[in-house]
């Protein structure tokens, strides 16, 4: 009986069972989640080194999550909410041990004038923000990020910098009523001095002092080693190292008991956070609605459009922040990861953390420093993490009340100091001046608004980059005829500026003169350049002089046959066209 035609499987074409069974596969499954590649082969070893990891990277996650809140407008509360997500998610669908996903400096920053304060729009921030990263990971679109060059990069994170640290100097001083905008916030700091809490001010500088003194010890001591010396020698090295690593969390406890204990006596010198909402945040979905004060109803379509294009910058800041820290310690830690994938993860991170009332996050360059110098040997180190900020959250939130604004104003310019990088600008000066302009226009831009700063160098950097592609490096050579030596692809910015100069130094010489092309560096063409060689070889016969084009690539010469030029000639190198413009001249 024969077979229905429905019921066969087209020839050469994969069955269904087939395709389900390529998709179940251990490799395909492996590939969106990471976690099966190092799982099997997990070691009770390994599991100590995380344990320790893990628990130093949380105990420095807490005060700076607090800190970074604050950088956003939000209360303090609100960086613990948005800081254990990602330690459960990155450690089964992160490809790199050594990140670390939280709340942020930069990524504070960015949210802060999009959110103006309001938590409900800083929840619904973060679940689009993770949407749009997500899109981006399962639509291959990652390459987009390639388009953000370093200098860019670098007067982003040395604007942001200093925009951040200077913004905690009115914690750090006890100054109340100071705007948000940058020139502003610089009027009214320096105008407000004279109204300076001396409490804050004495408890910030020596917090300060002792974090700039932990920090100091810890990077001239270095990692403590695993052998060598005396045994009492190791034992203080990883005694001082350990402290000096969780620095961050002492300086804030004991700010925190030294404001405690000058409450209890009546005397209120300190200016502390307050305060806070007690317990874990509920699972529920993120609002998509606000309602105002006056009980004003703003609709979704409203908030997507008060954020304007701070929803295009702010999920490319976060997935570029992370990647390039995950690619800094996999290559100093010798290992691979998987961009796309890492997207996807940050982008899962950002949609689940929105159910837990979090604002967008990222990966943290310090936290992850501190989590590869402490041995981490897994992902597996963030669920440690991650069980720090929830046990934090379930028991210690009445205690966050007494910690003081100016010891977390101090941590935040710690963290901070570092990325303010002054050599950049020497070391774009001597490799490529003209790098030197989209970084400066980054920098200068990024103090009116942050956004605006990075959409200024990043059109800076486009227009650097279309301007190499329309006038690519011509060398032109007198060898009794004409050779140009094209030092780039051709593509049809360029197909004028290459015409202009073949008709100034040949066609319109007296007597015309042959050229040579020299396309040894050409890799590319497209049809508006082979529509201009067309022309010029219309003008070449016309005058009686050839036109040659030599070490072609087979991809171009490919696409110069298929175009039928007639009269157009190839040679495998220059010395053979000039042989044969010499011996085999063109006439009419």
């Amino acid at each position: 009986m024969m077979e229905p035609l429905a019921d066969r499987p087209l020839l050469g074409a994969p069955s269904c069972r087939e395709l389900l069974r390529a998709c179940c596969s251990y490799s395909s499954l492996s590939a969106w989640l990471p976690l099966l590649t190092w799982l099997p082969r997990y070691r009770l070893r390994w599991l100590q080194m995380d344990l320790i990891a893990g628990l130093t990277v949380g105990l420095t996650t807490v005060p700076q999550a607090l800190a970074y809140a604050e950088v956003a407008g939000l209360p303090v509360q609100f960086g613990l909410y948005s800081a254990f997500m990602g330690g459960f998610i990155y450690t089964v669908l992160g490809t790199s041990k050594d990140v670390t996903l939280g709340p942020t400096a930069i990524m504070s920053l960015l949210c802060a004038p999009l959110v103006g304060g309001r938590p409900c729009r800083a929840v619904l921030l973060s679940l689009l923000c993770g949407a749009i990263q997500t899109s981006m990971s399962l639509l291959r679109l990652g390459f987009l990020l390639d388009f953000i060059s370093f200098p860019v990069i670098k007067g982003f994170t040395c604007a942001a910098a200093v925009t951040i640290g200077f913004g905690q100097i009115k914690n750090l001083l006890g100054l109340k009523d100071v705007p948000q905008q940058f020139f502003l916030q610089v009027y009214y700091t320096f105008h407000k001095i004279p109204e300076a809490r001396t409490g804050d001010v004495v408890l910030g500088l020596l917090c300060l002092l002792l974090l700039v003194l932990l920090t100091w010890m810890k990077n001239t001591l270095g990692p403590p080693p695993e052998d060598g010396g005396p045994a009492h020698v190791r034992v203080a090295r990883c005694l001082v190292w350990g402290v000096a690593t969780v620095r961050n969390a002492l300086v804030v406890v004991a700010a925190s008991c030294v404001a405690f204990s000058w409450d209890a006596y009546g005397l209120h010198v300190f200016t502390i956070t307050g305060k806070t909402s007690h317990g874990l945040p509920p699972f529920r979905p993120p609002p998509t609605s606000e309602t105002t004060p006056n009980g004003t109803l703003v609709p979704f379509w409203n908030i997507v459009e008060d954020f304007g294009g701070g929803l295009a910058v702010i999920p490319f800041m976060g997935v570029l922040e992370s990647i390039a820290i995950a690619k800094a310690f996999a290559s100093q830690n010798d290992y691979r990861i998987n961009a796309n994938q890492e997207l996807f993860a940050i982008g899962l991170t950002n949609i689940m953390g929105s159910f837990v009332s979090a604002y967008p996050v990222t990966g943290s360059f310090g936290r992850t420093a501190v989590n590869s110098q402490t041995g981490v040997c897994t992902p597996a180190g963030g669920i440690v993490t991650s069980v720090v900020v929830l046990l934090s959250l379930a028991f210690l939130m009445p205690v966050f009340y007494y910690i003081p604004k100016a010891s977390l104003a101090a941590v935040i310019i710690c963290a901070v100091a570092p990325m303010v990088d002054y050599r950049t600008a020497g070391r774009l000066w001597r490799t490529r001046k003209l790098d030197l302009l989209p970084f400066t226009v980054t920098f200068l831009m990024s103090f009116w608004e942050v956004q605006y700063g990075i959409l200024g160098g990043v059109g800076v950097s486009g227009v650097l980059l279309l301007y190499n592609t329309a006038r690519p490096r011509l060398k032109v050579s007198d060898h009794g005829v004409l050779v140009v030596e094209i030092g780039s692809g051709l593509s049809f910015p360029a197909a004028e500026y290459l015409s202009g100069v073949i008709h100034t130094q040949a066609l319109q010489a007296s007597p015309p003169r042959s050229v040579v092309l020299d396309c040894q560096h050409v890799s590319t063409l497209d049809y508006t350049v082979v529509n201009e060689l067309r022309d010029l070889l219309a003008q070449f016969t016309l005058r009686g002089v050839g036109l040659v084009c030599s070490g072609l690539q087979s991809s171009v010469l490919e696409i110069l046959s298929a175009a039928d030029l007639p009269g157009l000639r190839f040679a495998d190198s220059v010395e053979a066209a000039l042989q044969s413009l010499s011996g085999n001249p063109i006439t009419d």
